[in-house]
């Protein structure tokens, strides 16, 4: 089945392209592996979204949801594995396999937590590493954790933490965090957090679980081990770009290079919106309204094509 435009992902800009898309009465596609992308995952209370003064992430989300889906508009929930445009026409693989065709597409498949790529990462994922404060908070009660970054990420998942686990550890690598000010404030006043600076992860033991983590100190070069039953990594994300590589050109971040008015990549027809474009700043409001953008631009190359 031919459509007129495909949207990829289903976080802030994803949805909010959605609506739109349905609004301009497009025959419209939105796939997606699940709803949310980062902001699902965000534990801590989100303050700076207009018109909340106080929301977490998943509630947001589920709000997003809840719009998009009070619209006509197919949803299929899959993982996209290639893009290919032939002749004017976007072929978009699942599994391997051409599945559907459009006129245009909207890339807003978000960014996947940044793996350490140390040694345990990998073997202990699932039981005692994870990327998902909100999903996984909970499974350490009365533990003892470290968050790894100093970001506001970081602080914000040690924050949430503290409400389950009996002690928390911030390691960040850098002589100084990187939150800001609100942030310190209120990891100050939580006694079981303590922040460790100049930390250089090294490795994450374990048996069968994580038990224990080793870091050197970047500044005395001493190798320090410290006890504990689960480590959450905060350091950062990197765009879910693996499926559009033949289609658009990327920053040295490995972001998808976007024209800042219209967010069309070098292909025509072909837009990315959200935190997989090269835009500098990176917050929900920003993502929902380059889906705006994206879909709008989107319409008017339909509208020449005819």
């Amino acid at each position: 089945m031919e459509y007129d435009l495909i949207i990829i992902g289903a976080g802030p800009a994803g949805i909010t392209a959605g609506i739109y898309a349905a609004r301009q009465k497009l025959n419209t596609l939105l796939i997606t592996k699940s709803f949310g992308g980062q902001v699902a995952r965000k534990a801590v209370a989100i303050e700076n979204y207009p018109g909340f003064e106080e929301i977490s992430g998943l509630e947001l989300i589920q709000r997003f949801e809840k719009h998009l889906r009070k619209h006509k508009i197919e949803i299929v929930r899959d993982s996209v594995t290639k893009i290919e445009k032939i002749n004017k026409k976007f072929l978009v693989f699942i599994k391997g396999k051409p599945k559907f065709q459009s006129k245009a597409v909207i890339v807003a498949s978000g960014a996947d937590p940044r793996p350490l790529e140390l040694p345990g990462e990998k073997k202990f994922i699932g039981k005692g590493v994870s990327y998902c404060t909100a999903c996984d908070a909970a499974l350490f009660k009365n533990k003892t954790v470290a968050v790894i970054g100093g970001g506001n990420a970081g602080f914000e998942a040690a924050i949430f933490l503290a409400k389950y686990a009996k002690k928390i550890y911030i390691l960040e690598s850098a002589p100084q965090v990187r939150a800001t000010p609100i942030n310190q404030e209120r990891v100050k006043k939580i006694k079981k957090i303590k922040v460790i600076t100049n930390a250089i992860l090294k490795k994450i033991k374990g048996k069968e679980f994580v038990d224990s983590i080793v870091y050197q100190n970047q500044k005395t070069k001493k190798i320090k081990t410290l006890s504990l039953e689960g480590v959450f990594i905060e350091i950062g994300s990197q765009p879910a770009v693996s499926f559009v590589k033949s289609l658009v050109e990327f920053n040295e971040k490995n972001e998808i290079k976007v024209n800042p008015s219209t967010l069309q990549t070098k292909t025509p027809g072909f837009f990315a919106a959200g935190d997989v474009s090269d835009g500098k700043y990176k917050q929900i409001v920003i993502a929902a309204g380059q889906g705006a953008i994206a879909i709008l631009s989107a319409y008017d190359y339909l509208q020449k094509l005819k």
